[in-house]
C-alpha cells in the first residue's frame, strides 16, 4: 500500500476536507497548500499525480495526534 492510499484512505475515514488537512499541517509548522493535496489525492495515472513522500505523511500524522489528542503536556521538572 503506497503512502498516497493510506493518506486518501485516513482523509475518507476521518471525513476529513483539504482546509481541515492543512489545518492539521500547520499544527507540526509544515504548509502545503490544495493544490499540492489535490496532486496527493488524484489517481495514479493522471498526469498532475503527485507521490505523497514519507514527510508528507509523517507530518501528516504527527499533526492528527495533536489534532485528535491536543498538545503534549510538559513533562513535570524533578529534582
Amino acid at each position: 500500500m503506497s503512502n498516497n492510499e493510506i493518506f486518501k484512505k485516513l482523509r475518507v475515514a476521518l471525513e476529513l476536507t483539504n482546509d481541515d488537512i492543512i489545518k492539521i499541517m500547520a499544527l507540526v509548522n509544515f504548509k502545503v497548500s490544495k493544490s499540492e493535496l489535490g496532486d496527493i489525492f488524484r489517481k495514479d495515472d493522471h498526469p498532475n499525480f503527485k507521490k505523497c513522500g514519507d514527510q508528507i505523511l509523517r507530518n501528516f500524522l504527527n499533526g492528527l495526534v495533536i489534532y485528535k489528542r491536543g498538545p503534549r503536556e510538559p513533562k513535570p521538572e524533578s529534582k
